[in-house]
C-alpha cells in the first residue's frame, strides 16, 4: 500500500495529483494540505506543465473533508489551523496552470472547497457535494462560503451550508457546480481527454483566458472589458499567435512554445 499523500504523475504536460488516504476517505490532513502547498508552489515553476487534476484514491471518496480530528484538537489555535488551508486553497485557486477537480465519490467540507478552488469540475454519477460544518457547530473557512454562492447563487449557497445537504451528482450539474457529470468507470478518461485538449493549445492564450475570467469577475463589466483588451494584446502580440494562425491557415498543427 503506498503511503499517506499525495500521488503525483506527470505526463504530456498534464499532472494527476491523487490524494491518497483512501482509508479515512481521503479526508485533508495536515500533512496532505502541506504537500499540495509544496507541489503547487514547484508547479509555478514548471514551463511543461500546463493542466492539473485532482482526484481522489479510490471509488467512495474525491475527499470527504478536512480532518475533524485535526480541527478538534487545535483548540484556541483553529482559526489560525484553518486560515493556514485557507491559504493554500487560495494558492491553488490563483494557480496560473489549469486545475480540473475529478470528482469520483464524496466532495463534502474541505473537499468540495477543495473543487470550488478548481477552474473546472468533473463529476462521476456517484459523486456526492456538501458543506455541511454547520452541524457539527463550525462552518467552512476555506473559502466556501464565498465560492460557492459565485457558482450557483447565495440562496442556494445558503441552503446547503444551512442544512447540511448533499447534492448529487446530477443536481450538482443542475446547479451549476460541476461542469459534467459521467460515469464512475469513464471519469477518469473523460478528465484526460479535456486536459489533453487544453495541454494542446496555446499556453498563452490558455492563461490568458483563466486570468481574463477570474480577473473580470472581481471588476465592473466596463473595466472588465478593458482588462479583456490589455490581455488579449499580451496574447495576440506573441510568437504562439503567430505560429498558431500561420498553421490554420498552412493547414498543419501548430507548434507552441509558450512565447
Amino acid at each position: 500500500m503506498a503511503e499517506e499523500g499525495v500521488l503525483v504523475e506527470k505526463a504530456d504536460r498534464t499532472v494527476l495529483l491523487t490524494v491518497n488516504r483512501e482509508a479515512a476517505l481521503n479526508a485533508l490532513n495536515d500533512r496532505i494540505m502541506l504537500r499540495l502547498d509544496e507541489i503547487f508552489r514547484t508547479l509555478e515553476d514548471d514551463e511543461d506543465s500546463l493542466v492539473v487534476i485532482i482526484t481522489g484514491a479510490g471509488s467512495k471518496a474525491f475527499v470527504a473533508g478536512a480532518d475533524v480530528l485535526e480541527i478538534k484538537s487545535a483548540g484556541s489555535g483553529r482559526t489560525a489551523f484553518i486560515t493556514k488551508g485557507h491559504q493554500i486553497l487560495s494558492r491553488i485557486r490563483r494557480s496560473s496552470k489549469i486545475v480540473i477537480a475529478a470528482v469520483n465519490g464524496y466532495a463534502l467540507g474541505g473537499g468540495c472547497e477543495l473543487a470550488l478552488a478548481c477552474d473546472i469540475r468533473i463529476a462521476a454519477e456517484n459523486a456526492k457535494f456538501g458543506l455541511p460544518e454547520a452541524a457539527l457547530g463550525v462552518m467552512a473557512g476555506y473559502g466556501g462560503t464565498q465560492l460557492l454562492p459565485r457558482l450557483i447563487g447565495p440562496g442556494r449557497a445558503k441552503y446547503l451550508m444551512l442544512s447540511g445537504t448533499m447534492l448529487t451528482a446530477a443536481e450538482a450539474f443542475a446547479w451549476g457546480l460541476v461542469e459534467k457529470v459521467c460515469g464512475r468507470e469513464t471519469l477518469m478518461e473523460e478528465v484526460r481527454s479535456l486536459a489533453g485538449k487544453i495541454a494542446s493549445a496555446g499556453p498563452l492564450a490558455v492563461r490568458g483566458c483563466k486570468r481574463a475570467v477570474d480577473v473580470g469577475l472581481d471588476l465592473p463589466l466596463e473595466e472588465a472589458l478593458r482588462s479583456e483588451l490589455e490581455i488579449y494584446d499580451q496574447v495576440a502580440n506573441s510568437l504562439d499567435a503567430e505560429e498558431g494562425l500561420s498553421a490554420f491557415i498552412e493547414k498543419r498543427k501548430p507548434v507552441f512554445r509558450g512565447t
